[in-house]
């Protein structure tokens, strides 16, 4: 089986590769990125990296797209998508083509070469905000995205494309991914510099620390109930909060196996990828700051992160807290019963791992993880 990557050398991209490498029924695989893991031109790259054949194209370039998509996809078993632009944030017009214009053109690569099965991974941004109850939903939830966020109406925008693309080319698999948040330790370089920004990555290290584990200390003191001082003090001194929030995060990896699985199955639809129920700020709290959570206004704070980012002091626009807001949990449970899928990791496991890698500047061997 051959499988062609699109986008692969970016934080998903690199859990994909490692996933395909250990699947013996893909016997090669093609990694087409704007840039490409070897700048030399050399095949002498790191694992996952170097399992892979590359073909260097940029979706925001019609004539690189016009020269090369075909090419790179030609002869393929199945083609994943992994290609989201989500900077420059302020641009929402260059992320739309690159985004949306760009899967387009993946598609209509697809439909000429008569590759048999696409996959796109969408988000759980492209669900329509959630039920008032805060129920879990399935993959049957309206994908309107919300209003306010570029990202989750780009993505609800493409998943109506690939509707339209099922209905003309009904020999053509298409499978949907719907994942959490995806976060991991090598990525950590990256989601300081699009989410933080300097500032941002200045505090964080300010909060985790000997500032804040002195400020911590003297919260714990003014306790009058306080248990004694651990030996091991929390990561935090508190944790801000925006007030009735649920979030779940997934790690790469654990997407990438079903990736995986949907590809060497070649099951169509849409998969929710989730962990079991969301955290609230006080299981972040108790996670990371000993339980001490300032939980705030939701509008306040969308207010302030409209301000900083019009400022540019935050590199995120407040459509990320809409979505956020949009009180969306999903149920994996058709990802479980048709892919035999589970995430490996607790989400306690994922958050602590990746705010170690934003706090050190970890990256991986790749330009999009490292620049």
């Amino acid at each position: 089986m051959r499988v062609v990557v699109i986008g692969a050398t970016g934080n998903v991209g690199m859990s994909v590769l490692r996933a395909l490498a250990a699947e013996p029924a893909v016997t090669s695989v093609v990694g087409v990125a704007r840039r490409v893991p070897r700048t030399d031109g050399s095949s002498t790259v790191t694992p996952p990296f170097d399992t892979a054949e590359w073909v260097r194209a940029d979706l925001a370039d019609d004539v690189t797209v016009a020269e090369r998509l075909d090419v790179a996809v030609a002869g393929a078993d199945a083609v994943v998508h992994l290609v989201w632009a989500i900077q420059p944030a302020r641009k929402p017009d260059v992320l739309h083509h690159i985004n949306v214009d760009g899967t387009r053109a993946v598609v209509d690569a697809v439909v000429r070469q008569r590759v048999p099965h696409l996959l796109f991974m969408s988000a759980s941004g492209v669900y329509s905000p959630g039920p008032a109850d805060g129920s879990p939903v399935d993959e049957d939830w309206p994908t309107g995205g919300v209003p306010g966020s570029p990202y989750a109406l780009d993505k609800a925008e493409v998943e109506h494309l690939l509707d339209d693309v099922e209905d003309a080319e009904p020999w053509l698999t298409v499978t949907r991914m719907r994942p959490a948040i995806m976060l991991q330790r090598e990525a950590g370089a990256e989601i300081g510099r699009y989410f933080l920004g300097p500032i941002g990555k200045v505090g964080l290290k300010v909060a985790a620390g000997p500032l804040g584990k002195a400020v911590g200390g003297l919260l714990r003191g003014w306790q009058s109930d306080a248990p004694p001082q651990p030996a091991d003090p929390p990561l935090f001194p508190l944790v801000p909060f925006p007030r009735g929030l649920r979030l779940q995060v997934l790690h790469p990896d654990d997407t990438a196996g079903a990736v995986r699985a949907a590809i060497v199955g070649r099951h169509p639809g849409a998969f929710n990828l989730a962990p079991d129920g969301g955290l609230t700020g006080q299981d972040l709290a108790d996670l990371l700051a000993d339980g001490r959570v300032l939980e705030l206004p939701v509008g306040l704070l969308r207010r302030g992160l409209d301000l900083a980012s019009r400022a540019r002091l935050v590199p995120i626009d407040a459509g990320w807290l809409d979505m956020a807001a949009a009180n969306i949990v999903m149920d994996a449970s058709r990802a479980r019963d048709l892919l035999r899928w589970q995430p490996t990791r607790s989400q306690g496991e994922v958050l602590l791992e990746v705010l170690g890698g934003v706090l050190d500047g970890a990256h991986a061997d790749t330009p999009p993880l490292t620049k």
